[in-house]
This record gives structure tokens, sequence and C-alpha cells, in this order.
């Protein structure tokens, strides 16, 4: 018997029904592929987790740190009704998630707030 899973993944989508982090993670090398998926599912399992893999941003929002052969990559993911939404997904360049990443995922998940609440 598989073990079940603590929290459902989704993938955000935007209204004309692109997934931009699925989208981001096919355009990546397999080798990087296969370790953030690893880590994203580790989540899917264990949830709740801290850090090293799983880091608060505040306001809901927290990020899956991969470490990957060019560096770090970040998947920024919200619990919402008991599902991990993958909101925006990035290779870091700088010790702070840049500014613009971050408001990127807020929106995201602000988005996926309002569509949930008018189903």
């Amino acid at each position: 018997m598989s073990p079940t899973p603590a929290i459902l993944v989704e993938f955000y989508r935007e209204t004309n029904g692109n997934e931009p982090v699925r989208k981001w993670l096919k355009s990546l090398d397999k080798e990087i592929k296969v370790i953030i998926g690893e880590d994203i599912s580790k989540v899917q399992f264990r949830w709740p987790l801290g850090m090293p893999l799983v880091r608060s941003l505040g306001g809901g929002l927290h990020e899956v740190r991969s470490t990957i052969p060019n560096g770090i990559a970040r998947v920024i993911f919200k619990v919402i009704q008991g599902k991990m939404v993958l909101l925006h997904g990035f290779i870091k360049k700088t010790q702070k998630p840049p500014a613009q990443d971050l408001e990127l995922a807020k929106e995201r998940a602000k988005k996926y707030e309002e569509k949930e609440r008018d189903v």
C-alpha cells in the first residue's frame, strides 16, 4: 500500500489555462526537474516541514529550497484549503528572494484564493 500524501499538490493556473510553474519546470534539464520534483514530493508527503527544505516567507507563503548542480532553485507555494499550490519557480541568484518573485507569488496566491471563493 502506498503512503497517503499529507497535502495535495496543485499548479497555479492562469485564466488562459497556462500553468507557469509547470511550464518553467518543463524548460529545465531532466536532472534538475528530478531534484525539484523529489523535493516537492517530500513536502507533499511530510508536510509540515521546515528548514533546510522549506522556509517560510511570511504571509502564508513558503519556498521549497532545492540544491541543483548550477545553483539553487526555489518554488514558492502556499497551502490553500489543504492543497500545496505551486505559485512561482525560479533559479536563485541572490541571497534573498528577489522582491519581484515574491510579489508575483503573492499576486498569484490572491488570484487563486479569489477564484476558490467564487467556486
